[in-house]
């Protein structure tokens, strides 16, 4: 049973996710603070009482676009803790990803929280702390880095990375694009962004993650530019546009 903290500073979206932790039957209680200096005093006190103490903390579900300290500032002061609690961020931001998980963040969450996407947090939660608690530590083989896991029609199936010819944002979902079809996983784009970087994915628009030895053919017109992967054209932000001409032209 995971004794958990609530940190946002919207009193009615703090109301709504305690009371959806609470009603997780993982969950053995949750509480709510409504900023990061009012959490940090819990957390403190939840370190003084000790992992098995009444006042221990095991996950803090954190916002974080906060007055004051934010949620990463909070996240980062954590992680200076001899034994802190776990941390999922929950946020209306996907922009944040990559700073998150650099945080060692079980999970990122984004608003609005549907229940089924927050039990699913719980559940990383849980099993994150149950093999922190397991003695002996049972080794985790480390996953295939050609291959990423999907589920189609409820089994789980493997897709070459090098097949995925470029992958879309949907919240907290990415879209996975190959010549035979497309598959959602539950992966924020900007961690596959920094997953995959060494792999030839460059990032070419907000919502968009493509790999570079697929581009057929890079477009320049009016003053916008677009890349060719198969038959589909993609728009490159103005932002993205010089880096990706610039790796187009050192591609061998």
């Amino acid at each position: 049973m995971l004794r958990a903290l609530a940190v946002d500073d919207e009193r009615p979206t703090l109301e709504e996710l305690v009371y959806l932790l609470n009603a997780d039957p993982r969950i053995g209680a949750a509480e709510g603070a409504s900023d990061a200096t009012e959490a940090l005093r819990r957390i403190n006190r939840a370190l003084e009482s000790g992992p098995d103490g009444p006042d221990a903390i095991d996950v803090v579900f954190l916002d974080i676009q906060m007055p004051g300290l934010d949620g990463l500032d909070l996240a980062r002061l954590l992680t200076g803790f001899a034994r802190p609690p776990l941390v999922v961020f929950v946020t209306a931001h996907e922009d944040f990803a990559v700073q998150a998980f650099d945080l060692d963040a079980v999970d990122y969450v984004l608003k609005p929280v549907r229940r089924e996407r927050l039990a699913e947090a719980v559940r990383r939660a849980a099993e994150q702390r149950g093999a922190t608690l397991a003695s002996p530590r049972i080794p985790v083989h480390e996953p295939d880095p050609d291959h990423i896991t999907v589920e189609l029609g409820g089994v789980a199936r493997f897709v070459a990375v090098d097949d995925i010819t470029h992958v879309e944002a949907q919240g907290d979902y990415a879209r996975l694009h190959t010549d035979r079809g497309s598959h959602l996983v539950r992966i924020p784009l900007a961690t596959l962004e920094e997953r995959w970087r060494a792999r030839g994915f460059v990032r070419i628009h907000r919502r968009h993650l493509v790999a570079l030895r697929h581009i057929g053919e890079l477009r320049l017109d009016a003053g916008t530019v677009s890349v060719l992967v198969g038959t589909e054209e993609l728009q490159v932000s103005r932002r993205h546009a010089r880096e990706l001409r610039d790796l187009l032209m050192r591609r061998p």
